[in-house]
C-alpha cells in the first residue's frame, strides 16, 4: 500500500534547489524528491564499530593528526 505525502510551505529556494538537483540526476521533482526519501528511510545510526573503521579510514594516528586538521580548517575561513 502507497501513502500520499504533501509538504506545505517550503521555502521558494528550497524548492529551486531541489528542482536544479532533480535537473542534474535526469528525474523529475517528484522522482528526486522520492529517490531522497528512499535514501534517508535506508539510513541507520553507525555502530561504535563502523564509526570506529570510518575514523581509521581517516587516517588520524594520533590527537595531534586531529589538531591539525582542525586548525587548517579554521585557518582557511
Amino acid at each position: 500500500m502507497s501513502v500520499n505525502l504533501s509538504v506545505k510551505n517550503v521555502p521558494d529556494p528550497i524548492v529551486e534547489a531541489l528542482r536544479e538537483r532533480a535537473r542534474r540526476n535526469h528525474r523529475s521533482l517528484q522522482g528526486e524528491v522520492m529517490a531522497i526519501l528512499e535514501q534517508a528511510a535506508g539510513q541507520r545510526p553507525l555502530t561504535l564499530r563502523e564509526l570506529s573503521e570510518r575514523v581509521r579510514q581517516l587516517g588520524l594516528s594520533t590527537p595531534s593528526d586531529s589538531l591539525e586538521i582542525l586548525r587548517e580548517a579554521r585557518d582557511a575561513r
